[in-house]
């Protein structure tokens, strides 16, 4: 089993916390508003669409529970990566990201996939059965397109963030300086699911209620 290799501890500030950590977590304050500011936009606009689709004419809620818990999944993957490199083991700490990864991606291929279904006009028999949405259909549109859509892209960052992490671990120096990037990437991928947690009760769940 290959060991990664222990290195002097990173300079802490009068917090006690590491520099990159501190920062981090400065970061993930401002993201928390930013975020906050969308849904509370979102929730002022809701119902307010003079024209459709509405939100239970496109939503599809079993679909994006499956997406939901394949999100969900990737922080277990995400503990499991961070564990095997504080440990020293570092294949355990490729498999696991790299699982992390790919849970991130399919949660990304479900987002694709439930944008392309929601743009697209719906016929039946060559008769329009419903328009199709998007962010200049209406207020539904334009605040789910601008949530969803800078969340995706959160999580599309989180994804490049660990496959860099992955890459990184084959140049054969990934020491407890990197078990500190570890813990910094699985910061922000927490963060990202958490966001998906609020998300998906309040734009799907309630959305759909008449």
């Amino acid at each position: 089993m290959e060991h990664v290799a222990p290195i002097p501890h990173a300079a802490e500030t009068s917090t006690g916390l590491p520099s990159r950590k501190l920062l981090i977590w400065a970061f993930l304050g401002s993201e928390c508003m930013f975020f906050g500011s969308l849904i509370a936009t979102y929730l002022v606009y809701q119902g307010k669409s003079l024209v459709g689709p509405f939100p239970k004419d496109v939503l599809d809620i079993p679909v994006t529970s499956v997406s939901t818990f394949v999100l969900l999944t990737s922080s277990l993957g995400m503990v499991l990566a961070y564990a095997g490199i504080t440990r020293g083991d570092i294949w355990a700490f490729r498999r696991w990201i790299l699982v992390t990864a790919l849970l991130g991606s399919t949660f990304l291929g479900f987002q694709a996939y439930e944008f392309y279904h929601f743009a697209n006009p719906v016929y039946e028999n060559g008769e329009l059965i419903r328009q199709g949405l998007t962010p200049r259909t209406n207020l539904f549109g334009s605040t789910f397109f601008t949530l969803t859509g800078f969340h995706g892209a959160h999580v599309s960052v989180g994804v490049i963030w660990l496959l860099s992490l992955f890459a990184y671990s084959f140049r054969g120096d990934l020491t407890r300086e990197g078990a500190l990037s570890v813990d910094l990437a699985a910061l922000y991928w927490h963060f990202v699911d958490i966001v998906w947690v609020v998300i998906f009760p309040v734009v799907y769940l309630i959305g759909v209620q008449p």
